[in-house]
């Protein structure tokens, strides 16, 4: 998905300078073709968490993300686990990777490995003690459905956060396609604006209780989609006149 810079401005409601500046800064990757930049959405997404922008509704339903593949259900399929050892990245990284609901016959140490390798290029770790590790284009994997796996550590790790936090829990995607990889990033960038679920998951709270407050958030932002939905319906050339209707 490409998006120009007033693409990515409208949709995370900032002005245009804002996202030029992170593009000449360097943390906002961008292709330049024919005197204007071009920017991948997957990074968008990783950039604006990574700086404490709020994903709004209208980029989810953008991204088509109002459908059925939930963050909740993902979680489900790939796991909620708690004390993954580790005290250092290369470790952390193969004690998760090794917990990914992948097919028997997965190179799990080819995808460590270029876990790795993102990492040797700037971390991804997005602030407040959380990481999203991930290489720079999704992997497409052989895997019956999408699914994401919450790593709880056993300890914290240092990973060069943004804030300066150690990392206490990652959270690695599996997909079959990318628009599905795209799709619960965006709901995972709207999920960690909650500060309750960020208390739940500081203390390695039980997977029934972060699951549930992950799916209140769906469910708000669900509401929140119902209700611009009915906004841009009222009223308008062509929307109801008051007073009229069956």
């Amino acid at each position: 998905m490409r998006l120009t810079v007033r693409d990515a401005a409208t949709l995370l409601h900032l002005p245009e300078r804002k996202i030029l500046a992170g593009i000449r800064d360097g943390s906002l990757p961008a292709l330049r073709s024919r005197e204007r930049y071009l920017l991948n959405g997957v990074e968008l997404l990783e950039w604006a968490g990574a700086h404490g922008i709020a994903v709004s509704v209208e980029m989810l339903e953008s991204l088509d993300v109002s459908g059925s593949l939930t963050l909740s259900g993902a979680l489900r399929a790939g796991g909620i686990h708690h004390a993954v050892p580790g005290d250092d990245r290369a470790a952390v990284l193969r004690g998760a990777v090794e917990r990914l609901p992948l097919p028997g016959d997965a190179d799990r140490e080819y995808l460590v490995q270029a876990l790795l390798a993102r990492e040797a290029m700037g971390s991804t770790a997005v602030g407040h003690g959380i990481a999203i590790p991930h290489v720079r284009r999704p992997v497409v994997l052989d895997v019956p459905r999408a699914a994401v796996s919450l790593c709880l550590l056993a300890r914290p790790v240092e990973y060069g956060a943004p804030d300066g936090e150690p990392v206490r829990a990652f959270f690695l995607i599996v997909s079959p396609t990318v628009r599905a990889h795209l799709h619960l990033l965006a709901r995972l960038a709207h999920a960690l604006r909650d500060p309750e679920l960020h208390v739940l998951i500081d203390r390695a709270a039980p997977a029934a209780a972060i699951l549930a407050r992950i799916e209140a958030v769906e469910q708000q932002l669900r509401g929140d989609a119902a209700d611009a939905g009915d906004a841009d319906g009222a009223g308008g050339p062509d929307g109801p006149e008051p007073g009229v209707g069956g």
